[in-house]
């Protein structure tokens, strides 16, 4: 896949691509991750990118012509068909099914945006579509593009040591993740469950979902509403938890 990060601060998305999955997949040719700079696109001696909000208020708005020249440039070097993503947090909330969608996409470009947001023309003329990564405002988009690139990479075959991984985590089955053990077998006072320790790997198989469940349901209640077919197994195991805890209590 090839992505393309618009951005005022480019260092930021090529630093902290070198590490960990993302960096492997880039070493591996699983991922091409490039950069363009508004500023680059300025024609005066400041190479100004903002300017002050029509209508009054606090902060800067970015300039259109610099980060449109941008991003048709970047987009450019993206295969034809690629989408043009504004991180922003008025979009819709990014989650494990949207990157799964996006990782079968050619290509992507990712605008991250600064100060007080972009010019609105930017959003209607170049942006197929913005992405959230939480109810939250940060110093700018950055940070969001490399959440989107590192959740998109972990994805890729071959990206991960072990291709179970991606599978096996939390919320790739709409469930959050099961409790993870190593030695040593008691740490504080707390020993790592026997049925762990035991070799039967369809009683593990049968705790580590009961155990998902359970965790999903006292965390994250809101998973089960999206969720599609819940099983027979599942609902017996959820049922034996809950149980089993408000003995317990």
């Amino acid at each position: 896949m090839k992505i393309e990060v618009v951005s005022l601060f480019p260092e930021m998305i090529r630093d902290a691509l070198r590490h960990g999955v993302t960096g492997r997949a880039l070493r591996r040719g699983l991922l091409e991750v490039g950069t363009e700079d508004p500023r680059s696109h300025t024609s005066d001696v400041h190479h100004t990118v903002d300017d002050r909000p029509y209508g009054g208020g606090p902060g800067m708005v970015l300039k259109p012509e610099p980060l449109t020249a941008a991003i048709a440039a970047a987009a450019a070097r993206v295969p034809a068909g690629s989408r043009r993503i504004y991180l922003s947090a008025q979009g819709r909330r990014f989650d494990q099914a949207r990157a799964d969608a996006l990782r079968r996409e050619p290509g992507l470009v990712l605008v991250a945006g600064r100060y007080e947001g972009i010019d609105e023309r930017v959003i209607a003329t170049s942006i197929d579509e913005e992405l959230s990564v939480g109810d939250y405002v940060l110093s700018g988009g950055e940070l969001p593009a490399l959440v989107v690139i590192d959740a998109l990479a972990r994805l890729m075959d071959g990206a991960l040591n072990d291709a179970r991984s991606s599978v096996e985590e939390s919320f790739a089955t709409g469930l959050l993740d099961w409790p993870h053990y190593t030695r040593p077998e008691e740490f504080a006072g707390l020993k790592v469950p026997g049925v762990l320790q035991g070799g039967d790997h369809e009683r593990i198989r049968r705790w580590r979902l009961r155990e998902a469940l359970g965790k999903t349901w006292r965390r994250r209640p809101d998973l089960f509403l999206t969720r599609t077919g819940s099983t027979a197994e599942e609902v017996e195991l959820l049922n034996e938890y809950l149980q089993e805890r408000q003995i317990e209590k």
